[in-house]
């Protein structure tokens, strides 16, 4: 790679300025003052001014479908960690969590930036989640759970909730309360028996495996993004 490409990508300037401050001798290679065109390997140290000059890792963006018994944790030590199920060697980490005993639908990448984005709560973001519990569910508590429920002392925000059969329903929530759902469904009554999200924001589970991965597409990060 040619040194001002280098330069360029670890965000301090662009190519153009990069190459002025090559000629201006402001740019070493290896402790060697650095020339127009030069080539940089992955072992070579380059400093401008003295300072060294570090590479941001090409950003990664991945969408998940977990599996019930994956924990969401970094923490290499804890078996069944997700960052060994997805089994990348770049340090990523997962956008906010999923229950150990939940599925399905999570974000990873590198980018504290966009974590930030997603999980401030008064953006108001929309996960999607298919949820069974282990009876009957009436249609009073499905307005309950639509309307707000109480837990942990404060009442939940209103949500989208609408029945799929007797002991299944599609719940839409803007929030992310600590085990929320699970939370909302014992207040009533109700044992959840799978709680599976399929939806974070823009980004769809559709059909990928369980324990699969995918990176996302531009189409969806351009909804992802912030501006």
């Amino acid at each position: 790679m040619r040194l001002n490409k280098y330069i360029s990508e670890t965000g301090v300037c662009s190519r153009r300025e990069a190459d002025k401050w090559i000629e201006a001798g402001r740019v070493s290679r290896n402790g060697v003052p650095a020339v127009l065109g030069t080539r940089v390997g992955d072992s070579d140290e380059i400093r401008i001014d003295g300072e060294l000059v570090v590479r941001k890792p090409a950003p990664i963006y991945i969408a998940l479908n977990k599996p019930v018994g994956i924990t969401c944790t970094t923490e290499a030590h804890v078996e069944g960690n997700i960052i060994d199920l997805v089994g990348l060697e770049a340090r990523i980490f997962p956008i906010g969590r999923l229950d150990k005993e939940s599925e399905g639908l999570i974000l990873l990448t590198n980018d504290g930036d966009i974590v930030n984005e997603i999980l401030r709560a008064e953006n108001n973001h929309e996960k999607e989640y298919l949820v069974t519990v282990d009876r009957p569910v009436t249609d009073l508590s499905l307005e309950m759970l639509a309307s707000g429920v109480k837990i942990m002392g404060m009442l939940t925000k209103p949500c989208e909730v609408r029945r799929i059969d007797d002991s299944r329903f599609r719940i839409i929530l803007t929030q992310g309360l600590n085990r929320q759902i699970r939370r909302m469904c014992s207040a009533l009554g109700y044992q959840v028996r799978r709680l599976q999200r399929v939806r974070i924001i823009n980004i769809r589970l559709g059909d990928l495996g369980l324990g699969k991965w995918r990176n996302l597409t531009a189409a969806e990060l351009k909804g992802l993004l912030p501006g």
